[in-house]
This record gives C-alpha cells, sequence and structure tokens, in this order.
C-alpha cells in the first residue's frame, strides 16, 4: 500500500499568496504540483493523476466546480478526492461543492493547520479505499 507521505496533492488557485501559504503548510509532507486555472489543472490531471487536490471555487475560465464536474464525470478520475478551498461560505455553495462530488469544503481565510490535517485525513481514507478495492480484485 502506498504511503500518506509519498501523496500528491494538486494545489489550484489563482492568487499566489494562497498557494504560497499552502506550499509552506505540506512541501514537508507531500509531493506538490500547482495549477493557477482550472485549464491547467485538468492538464495537469491528465498528464500526472494527483492523489487529492485542493481547489479553488474562483477563477477565471473554468471555474472549480467545472473542474470538480469534469473529474468527477471522467472514470479515471472520479476517485480523486476534491477538498474546495473558497471564500465563498455560505451554506448554498458548500452544499453545491459537496454534491458535485468534494470530499471538504474549507472557507478563506483558512487555517493551514487545519487544511494539512484536512488533507491527511482525506488521503489516508483515500489510501485505505484504493488498498480495499485492489484487495477485493
Amino acid at each position: 500500500m502506498k504511503s500518506i507521505e509519498k501523496a500528491t496533492v494538486l494545489i489550484v488557485d489563482d492568487t499566489e499568496a494562497n498557494v504560497d501559504l499552502l506550499v509552506e503548510a505540506l512541501a514537508e509532507a507531500y509531493e506538490l504540483s500547482v495549477a493557477l486555472s482550472g485549464e491547467e489543472a485538468l492538464r495537469l490531471v491528465a498528464a500526472h493523476r494527483p492523489d487529492l487536490i485542493l481547489l479553488d471555487v474562483m477563477m477565471p475560465g473554468i471555474d472549480g466546480y467545472e473542474v470538480c464536474r469534469r473529474l468527477k464525470a471522467e472514470p479515471a478520475w472520479r476517485d480523486i478526492p476534491v477538498i474546495f478551498l473558497t471564500a465563498m461560505a455560505d451554506e448554498e455553495n458548500e452544499k453545491q461543492g459537496l454534491e458535485l462530488g468534494a470530499a471538504d469544503y474549507v472557507t478563506k481565510p483558512f487555517n493551514p493547520v487545519i487544511v494539512k490535517a484536512r488533507v491527511r485525513n482525506h488521503l489516508a481514507l483515500k489510501l485505505y479505499r484504493d488498498h480495499l478495492e485492489d484487495l477485493v480484485r
């Protein structure tokens, strides 16, 4: 079974300050890649399938909701956990994100320690699920 420490996380946010905070919080524990747009995120997922995606909602071009829709529509990508990180803090937006298939929804400004804990928890769940699926096969 793959270990959490070897997991890859894709950070998708068009605000460099947010990217910098996330990289600082996660770089020691995970392999990271960064996309500054939804389009770039989809290209990176196709080239190097990450274990988890941290995804902003409000971005120019393809927004985070549409990125999530496309990920969940693709059989090879639908099991990648998506955690939305967004300033859209109302219940309706959170409900929409979770209904699209996101594993979690974190509002900005975010606490890097909390994001790190949620990333670790969702990666652990994914790795155990993958392991169980391998055993069933």
